[in-house]
């Protein structure tokens, strides 16, 4: 791995807004680069992302200087490329701020009308955790389930469940259990319970699988019932996650009570042409089809609440979902943010949008 050398000086800032302008600036004293150009994911056009020599004066660093997306945060990397033909993808270091995600860190530059979420600062016990796993025949496999409660909730009190796809991830990386607890802590969330159900082989379960739909109604979801008393359900997800409780619900309606979906893997064709080489693309467009056309749509319709990136590539395919759903009868409140596809953008949409939907369904 390259050893980056960064000289010996007071540091200055490499990611700045002015305006309506974004400068971005990497050091190179020893010019030992061929050049650097910016990775991001808030569709900038790929011509635009090759850094320069910056100006005469401002000394031997690469400099770079967009218009400002349509954002309230930006998540990126700066990729390297050396002589001899070597390319190394790195953060930006000269800026401390950073974010971790379901690929590792990125740096982040926050834009001045960016406001983390509130109850981040709260204060409020962690609750209590228990972790079993569910050996789930259809699979050929077990589901690793993490359940949480707030301190002092007893297994036999009668308590409404979320339910997690990819959990521990929203844990880890979106403070999913943090929000929960200070939500009850300061009374704007009902009390509830958490099970956060572990991915396994990610593509293949939430690919709308009707195995994987079968193991979380018949084993996963008894199972827990086997362990806590539970009111009403509401399944979560986001990204093949959100696309995996759609289903769930669709083949078992019986199961959830309301759903929260987040940049939802919804693929058609429409949109989506260039997901084909997903090696599960043809089983998920036959599902969204089936919802879109109202085949597969079950009755009674629960409330459903969509959030989604306002730029992100899944945007289209989310709109279109939220409008089918809504046109089939169903409680929708589809929502757009000013992020992208990243667990922080999904975390900040719990308050109000997560919120709203405990409160309607738990009563």
């Amino acid at each position: 791995m390259r050893v980056i050398e960064v000289p010996e000086v007071e540091p200055v800032a490499s990611a700045w807004v002015d305006g309506a302008a974004v400068t971005f600036r990497f050091p190179d004293p020893w010019h030992r680069l061929a050049g650097v150009r910016l990775s991001q994911d808030v569709r900038i056009p790929g011509d635009l992302l090759d850094f320069r020599r910056a100006a005469a004066g401002v000394g031997d660093d690469w400099e770079l200087i967009i218009a400002r997306p349509p954002v309230t945060r930006m998540e990126y990397l700066f990729e390297l490329r050396y002589p001899d033909g070597g390319v190394e993808t790195v953060t930006d270091p000269g800026n401390p701020g950073q974010v971790q995600g379901a690929f590792g860190p990125k740096s982040v530059l926050e834009f001045p009308s960016y406001r983390p979420p509130r109850w981040l600062t709260a204060d409020a016990e962690p609750g209590q955790s228990a972790t079993f796993e569910v050996p789930a025949g259809s699979l050929d496999g077990a589901v690793v389930v993490r359940t949480w409660a707030p301190a002092g909730a007893r297994d036999e009190d009668e308590l409404p469940l979320l339910v997690a796809h990819d959990g521990p991830e929203y844990d880890a990386l979106a403070s999913l259990t943090g929000y929960l607890a200070a939500g009850v802590a300061g009374g704007w969330l009902p009390r509830l319970r958490a099970a956060l159900l572990s991915p396994g082989p990610r593509d293949l379960w939430y690919s709308a699988n009707p195995r994987y739909a079968r193991a979380l109604a018949r084993e996963v979801i008894p199972a827990v019932d086997g362990r806590l008393v539970t009111s009403v359900r509401i399944g979560m997800g986001t990204s093949l996650g959100g696309l995996a409780m759609l289903h769930a619900h669709c083949r078992y309606p019986q199961v959830f009570d309301g759903l929260f979906l987040q940049s939802g893997s919804f693929f058609c064709p429409r949109f989506d042409d260039h997901e084909r080489r997903f090696p599960y693309y043809p089983r998920v467009i036959r599902f969204v089809a089936s919802v879109l056309d109202r085949s597969a749509r079950p009755v009674p319709a629960v409330p459903i609440t969509l959030t989604c990136g306002a730029i992100e590539e899944n945007v289209g395919n989310n709109r279109l979902m939220a409008q089918a759903l809504e046109a089939g009868g169903y409680p929708v409140a589809w929502h757009e943010v000013p992020d992208m596809h990243n667990y922080t953008a999904w975390r900040d949409a719990f308050d109000p949008y997560l919120t709203r939907l405990l409160r309607l369904v738990c009563g």
